[in-house]
């Protein structure tokens, strides 16, 4: 069985800011939360179950969608306690008070940092995660260069019966195409579904991550001063893309999909397509 894990980063729609537009906090949230309804709608027309990596911010606004994302057979995950800041308290503030406001029996077990941000894998650890997926292995131009970061899952390990497993954004094997968010709205849709599909038949998995803001129109006005590499492909028009997208890859045999949890149980039962090598901890970046 290979698996499409589909991810969302539930976030504040907070992105205007890093391109020197002002955005109300109300605004941002109402974005967030538009987006986070219509990601779920979504999910429920492709049949999906899917990772959401989710602010403590949205979740204290809109605890009602996170009781339906679980009791839709979702997963919930944390993206920190809100989306413009972090502290390394965040982690267990945000794990614990998800599973708060998500209802009895659901436990938080994965953590991604807002926009991939280095942080420290031992107080990952410690907060009480068993899997980071804040690593994205490619050179990315004007915000990294993690060509040298292994591309498949890897362990990091603190000693007897303390690793925390690294699951990264999947790329392609060899080239390291990008397979994220930006790369399915910018890049041939052809040579995309390629990469996709190759990916998937190599490595046994498909990790991806997508916002939910991106199903809200973002080219109303004057487009909130994005530019077209990130609102081009927005609103319904993106809905269908992912549709069109992700159905085409589930069509193949063997393929359907599955949850970042499920590829940590996986990992930590010797069950993936390749071995899992032992890394040492990301340095913290100079």
């Amino acid at each position: 069985m290979r698996s499409i894990l589909l991810s969302f980063d539930a976030e504040e729609f907070d992105i205007p800011l890093e391109y020197g537009r002002a955005i109300d906090p109300d605004e941002q949230l109402r974005i967030g939360g538009e987006g986070l309804e219509r990601s779920l709608d979504l999910c429920g027309r492709l049949g999906a179950r899917a990772t959401f990596f989710t602010t403590l911010t949205i979740a204290r606004a809109f605890p009602a969608l996170i009781r339906r994302l679980v009791g839709e057979g979702h997963e919930l995950a944390s993206h920190g306690v809100r989306h413009s800041s972090f502290t390394d308290a965040d982690l267990l503030e945000s794990r614990t008070e998800l599973a708060r406001i998500a209802g009895s029996g659901v436990t938080v077990r994965g953590f991604r940092r807002a926009r991939l941000a280095w942080t420290d894998p031992r107080a990952v650890l410690d907060a009480g995660y068993t899997y980071n997926a804040s690593e994205n292995p490619i050179w990315l131009p004007g915000r990294y260069n993690r060509l040298g970061r292994p591309r498949l899952p890897t362990f990091v390990d603190f000693g007897p019966g303390r690793t925390l497993l690294t699951i990264p954004a999947s790329c392609s094997p060899l080239i390291r195409w990008p397979l994220f968010w930006l790369a399915y709205k910018n890049a041939p849709r052809v040579l995309t579904a390629m990469m996709s599909r190759w990916t998937l038949a190599h490595d046994g998995h498909l990790a991806l991550y997508f916002h939910p803001w991106e199903l809200c129109d973002l080219n109303a006005g004057d487009g909130f001063g994005l530019p077209g590499v990130v609102r081009r492909v927005s609103g319904d028009r993106f809905a269908r893309l992912l549709e069109l997208t992700l159905n085409q890859l589930r069509s193949g045999p063997g393929v359907d999909f599955g949850l970042y949890a499920d590829l940590d149980d996986q990992a930590r039962a010797g069950r993936t397509r390749h071995p899992l090598r032992v890394a040492p901890p990301e340095p913290r970046p100079v």
